[in-house]
């Protein structure tokens, strides 16, 4: 089951462009603040300030190694928030295949007028 703070957590944090951009490049593998902060144009208190975000949503976590204390994504709110979409990524699929199977039948239906049609002109 999906905690609705979480969720909510985890939504806010991805709300942002600056933070999804973090998560992007955390995707690809650990990365000390510095390393965050050089594509953009802001501050590292900035970077810090996105990066605090991440951390209580839980979509990041912090390791130390030495003085470093490099970041890491974290995968289980993301995967939480994934199979909260899913289920509507289903209802919709499921409506939409109800829509084309309506489709199809009108589209049959129309196609039968059509010919019946055609037969009573040539006759």
């Amino acid at each position: 089951m999906h905690s609705p703070s979480r969720l909510d957590a985890t939504f806010a944090a991805l709300a942002d462009p600056t933070r999804r951009a973090i998560l992007a490049r955390l995707a690809q593998g650990e990365a000390t603040v510095t390393q965050l902060a050089e594509p953009f144009a802001m501050s590292q208190p900035a970077i810090s300030k996105h990066l605090k975000v991440l951390e209580q949503a839980g979509l990041i976590a912090h390791g130390r190694h030495g003085q470093c204390r490099p970041r890491r994504i974290e995968a289980q709110p993301l995967a939480e928030a994934a199979g909260w979409l899913e289920s509507y990524r289903q209802l919709w699929e499921s409506r939409f295949q109800k829509l084309d199977s309506l489709l199809e039948t009108m589209k049959a239906g129309e196609s039968k007028k059509s010919r019946k049609t055609k037969r009573g002109e040539q006759g």
